[in-house]
């Protein structure tokens, strides 16, 4: 299997060292905005580099990576679906619903694969989560509590393309929400501040937010996210029942401190950062779409799924910007979910 990888910063060079070294791949071709970042990662993966994306989809390859910037995603995505190419995302599709959506009518009308990359789908923790809610171990579920932390702020320049802190972090927490609980949104009510460095106001973003969501079957959920979580990167979950409590990403290095006399010490080593921490999900997204690619599994995470997380992202600003509570019905795009 021939795979071309476009984009090679951070995550794109993550990617492509996985499928370098994967027994189902057999070659690469990496391409990027920047032609010489490329060819120094082909030289040192023995990979072949590409002048730029027109030649990945000419050269020949069976699958499409994409790792490129945000803006890019849902052109390239277009691209790949007129080829007939499958194709893994990171996400989001795009940074608006029109533009989300105009990608998914290609896909449909081509007929191709689209895997979102949502790798905490992929996670231990995450899927032991799953498991307690669908096996019925904490009963009646009642209360989730969803976090997600940076441990320092991204470049200024880059804030004015992400989209903001509810599409761009907090949709990896409703995405998941989604896939542990099997269950939809249907009412949030979001609130953010800016209170912190000065540059997330010049962009119009917030550093901190925090958004509480009712599911359909009357369970509460509250997500919160943080730019500036000095203490380290902190991703958590805690779901609690009539019968339990579980909580992910609870372990030696999650980067809190007790107060409590005979509470557990502070970690020795937090984490730095969410390629340390979801190194092994990672991996295990790329296997799972090499495996979508042969046939050999259906699609763990598609579209669809995308369109949905960002549907929530977008009610969770409507609701910070008017100070009111949203209804998912008032977001274009929903369909019948199916089986998650």
């Amino acid at each position: 299997m021939r795979i071309g990888v476009i984009g090679t910063g951070r995550i794109g060079t993550l990617h492509a060292r996985t499928l370098s070294r994967h027994s189902g791949v057999g070659s690469l071709i990496l391409t990027d905005a920047d032609p010489e970042r490329a060819r120094q990662l082909a030289h040192r993966l023995g990979e072949t580099a590409a002048p730029g994306v027109d030649e990945v989809f000419t050269w020949g390859v069976d699958a499409v990576v994409i790792t490129a910037a945000t803006s890019a995603h849902a052109d390239l995505i277009a691209r790949a679906a007129r080829f007939g190419l499958p194709v893994f995302c990171e996400k989001p599709i795009a940074l608006d619903l029109p533009g989300t959506l105009a990608a998914l009518a290609e896909v449909e009308a081509a007929g191709t694969i689209l895997q979102m990359g949502f790798q905490r789908r992929f996670d231990a923790g995450y899927a032991g989560a799953r498991q307690a809610v669908r096996s019925g171990r904490l009963g009646r579920l009642h209360t989730v509590r969803a976090l997600t932390c940076d441990q320092a702020p991204p470049p200024a320049e880059w804030l004015p393309l992400s989209g903001g802190l509810f599409r761009d972090t907090l949709i990896h927490d409703f995405d998941i929400l989604r896939w542990v609980t099997g269950r939809e949104v249907v009412h949030v009510y979001a609130a953010g501040s800016a209170a912190g460095p000065a540059m997330f106001r010049d962009a119009g973003d917030v550093d901190t937010g925090a958004a509480l969501l009712t599911l359909d079957d009357g369970t509460l959920a509250t997500a919160t996210a943080t730019r500036v979580n000095g203490a380290g990167y902190d991703v958590r979950m805690e779901l609690a029942g009539e019968r339990d409590t579980v909580v992910v990403g609870l372990d030696d290095r999650t980067p809190i401190a007790s107060v409590e006399p005979t509470g557990p010490p502070a970690a020795d080593k937090p984490w730095p950062g969410f390629l340390e921490r979801f190194g092994p999900a990672y991996e295990a997204e790329l296997s799972a779409f090499v495996e979508v690619v042969r046939g050999e599994r259906p699609n763990p995470c598609d579209g669809r799924e995308a369109l949905q997380a960002l549907r929530i992202a977008e009610a969770c600003e409507i609701s910070r910007r008017e100070h009111r509570p949203v209804a998912l019905a008032e977001i274009p795009g929903g369909f019948a979910a199916g089986t998650r």
